[in-house]
């Protein structure tokens, strides 16, 4: 089976990325089930700028097929904070429910219609042969006044889907794989492997 390397050490991640390319026909590596322990610094100003400078750096280091996301949360009543920096928003060692706390908190009085806002993930596949391609899921929401829901990760308890009455959090991890950022992503990206 031929191998692709997905360029996060989130396991949360890599549960989401298997289930999703489960039929893609690649035996899916993590950078250390792959023994790759490369620190790239993501210093684009785009999601997709992020994620191709890690995709090609890994694929350059290992000449395999590499995947690479860089994905985050966009409010549009905070200029669209915390977007390309939601994974280090509020410092790189905080809790999400602290900075989940905090979004709820600069929000609070904000009416329903003001509260917009989106996940975005962008995935660049570098491939062996120096061809990169990117794609862009997004998924719209608006910001609940709680954090609610056990499943999923990072911004999702506070990710409220209207036509779903509930937050990211809330719905299944199968349901959230066909709606989010990342699936829509990754669904396009399966065209090009």
């Amino acid at each position: 089976m031929k191998k692709l390397i997905f360029a996060t050490g989130n396991e949360n991640k890599m549960k989401e990325i298997r289930m999703i390319l489960a039929d893609c026909g690649y035996e899916i590596l993590s950078m250390k089930e792959a023994g790759i322990d490369i620190d790239v610094e993501e210093n684009g100003a785009t999601f997709e700028e992020n994620a191709v400078i890690k995709a090609e750096a890994i694929s350059k280091a290992c000449g395999e097929l590499v995947l690479a996301d860089d994905s985050g949360l966009e409010v549009d009543y905070l200029d669209k904070a915390p977007g390309v920096y939601s994974a280090r928003f509020l410092g790189r060692d905080t809790s999400y429910d602290i900075k989940n706390q905090y979004i709820i908190d600069k929000l609070e009085g904000v009416p329903d219609e003001k509260r917009t806002a989106r996940f975005v993930c962008a995935i660049a596949a570098a491939f062996p042969d120096g061809r990169t391609v990117v794609k862009r899921g997004t998924i719209e929401g608006i910001i609940g006044y709680e954090i609610k829901g056990e499943n999923g990760f990072g911004y999702d308890p506070i990710f409220f889907l209207p036509e779903y009455g509930k937050t990211t959090a809330e719905i299944s991890p199968e349901d959230k794989n066909e709606i989010s950022h990342r699936g829509r992503a990754l669904e396009m990206i399966k065209s090009e492997l």
